[in-house]
């Protein structure tokens, strides 16, 4: 979503304004086709028109500004109304002044249980607890609407990560795995909590300075483009040094690698060797991609 440049000082749901999101969801039950496979097939599209259909935020947005992302589930069990599954959700954002998006979110929730009957209604309200099934969905999409926000402006995602944290808060009480501190240390409490400490403050300093200060300015400077993207880097290395091991530093790595890498093994020459030493040490589960990356 370009720009949102408004912190939301009240969230009204139910506003009609425009839909953020623009989201392929797919149900994936090849593990319990033995069953009757309708209710996926109702499941998927019930959901996707929740996420693409619901007024997340009060911003006006165009046809062209919602934010492409995706939904994966992938379920593991089914017995009744039951269901044991996982989510992928991952999101990009154009890059100005060109045909590429730009790979924002890439995250594995294994811990995505939740009851649904065919046809039910599925209602949001950030307030209330419904069903473990919408407080997921709606906690990444707004995740998801405040990591693209924090791409176009500094601290831009803060009040959509606060709608995403208080999902959180309401649904610790259900009981389900993923909304509490005592479950991982790497669930949606520690995403969203991290997202919105000060402690993490480089995380989306980076995202701000690799996108809009970085791929944004790709098309006419690529050097200095570089050396942006550079700069967000050395702003996670700041982070990891106060917080070795990090969950967020693995979810920025793991939508960001691949890209790093391609954008580095080409085009005008910078300082890769300052790069790879921040690489190597913030992020050495990808060692392999770096050395991709030639001095």
């Amino acid at each position: 979503m370009h720009k949102i440049l408004t912190i939301l000082t009240v969230f009204l749901f139910g506003t009609a304004q425009a839909q953020e999101l623009n989201c392929t969801v797919k149900v994936n039950a090849e593990q319990v086709a033995g069953n009757n496979l309708q209710v996926f097939k109702t499941l998927e599209r019930a959901l996707a028109d929740f996420v693409n259909k619901t007024n997340w935020t009060t911003q006006k947005v165009n046809a062209n500004e919602r934010i492409n992302c995706s939904m994966f589930i992938n379920i593991n069990e089914f017995a009744g109304n039951q269901f044991k599954a996982s989510i992928q959700v991952e999101s990009s954002r154009p890059v100005y002044n060109s045909t590429y998006s730009s790979p924002v979110f890439n995250y594995n929730d294994k811990d995505f249980n939740f009851n649904y009957t065919e046809f039910q209604n599925l209602n949001y309200n950030p307030a209330t607890f419904d069903s473990n099934l919408v407080s997921v969905i709606a906690f990444y999409s707004m995740i998801i609407i405040g990591l693209d926000a924090d791409t176009f402006k500094q601290d831009g995602g803060i009040p959509y990560y606060e709608v995403a944290q208080e999902i959180a808060t309401v649904a610790q009480s259900s009981g389900y795995a993923g909304w509490s501190q005592g479950d991982s240390n790497q669930n949606r409490y520690f995403l969203v909590n991290n997202l919105l400490s000060n402690m993490y403050s480089q995380y989306r300093d980076a995202l701000y300075f690799y996108h809009y200060e970085g791929m944004d300015l790709m098309h006419k400077d690529q050097k200095t483009a570089k050396e942006k993207i550079i700069y967000a880097i050395t702003q996670l290395s700041y982070m990891e040094a106060n917080k070795p091991n990090s969950f967020l530093t693995r979810v920025f790595f793991d939508a960001k690698s691949d890209e790093i890498v391609s954008i580095f093994t080409g085009g005008p020459t910078v300082d890769n060797a300052t790069l790879l030493d921040k690489l190597f040490a913030i992020s050495p589960m990808n060692s392999s991609k770096w050395t991709e990356i030639k001095l």
